[in-house]
């Protein structure tokens, strides 16, 4: 099956979402979680992404992002994995591929639904039953954008 056309739209974000193949856990301990984010805060600053929340799941990502140039999601998503896999398989001495296919991406139009977007990706271990509680969760934007003043991947909105 033929790859979809992704959908650019200036002065959009997106709500970018990728996961382990076969659904496996891409974060085996909490090292891997900040290897991630530190791979995420370098591809954002290479690629000129504003961040504005993000949750790193077991076996999947879920980023909420916005392009200052349009053209290159796909350059950071494939610079973003494709740094995470080489780590990981390097690591846990694997070979082959970490993420299921080409990552997901939504533009995003409306305010509202920005602010909508960001709670839903922040409280997904809430759903998941991973922690009863949002705050609790380590590997999420939410205590970075709601409790704390200090930024480390997050950014501020533009509008």
């Amino acid at each position: 099956m033929p790859n979809v056309t992704r959908l650019l739209v200036e002065n959009a974000c997106y709500h970018v979402m990728t996961r382990g193949n076969q659904k496996q856990k891409v974060f085996l301990c909490d090292a891997d979680y900040g290897a991630y984010l530190a791979i995420l805060k370098k591809a954002k600053k290479k690629y000129r992404v504003l961040v504005y929340a993000y949750c790193l799941m077991p076996n999947h990502v879920l980023i909420l992002v916005y392009l200052k140039v349009i053209c290159d999601i796909s350059k950071f998503m494939h610079w973003l994995n494709r740094g995470y896999t080489y780590y990981f398989n390097a690591k846990y001495e694997k070979v082959g591929h970490l993420w299921q296919g080409r990552f997901k991406s939504k533009p995003i139009i409306k305010d509202d639904y920005l602010l909508n977007c960001s709670e839903y990706i922040e409280s997904n271990p809430v759903r998941a039953e991973l922690v009863g509680d949002i705050s609790k969760y380590a590997w999420s934007s939410y205590k970075e954008r709601c409790l704390s003043g200090k930024k480390y991947i997050l950014d501020d909105m533009l509008f």
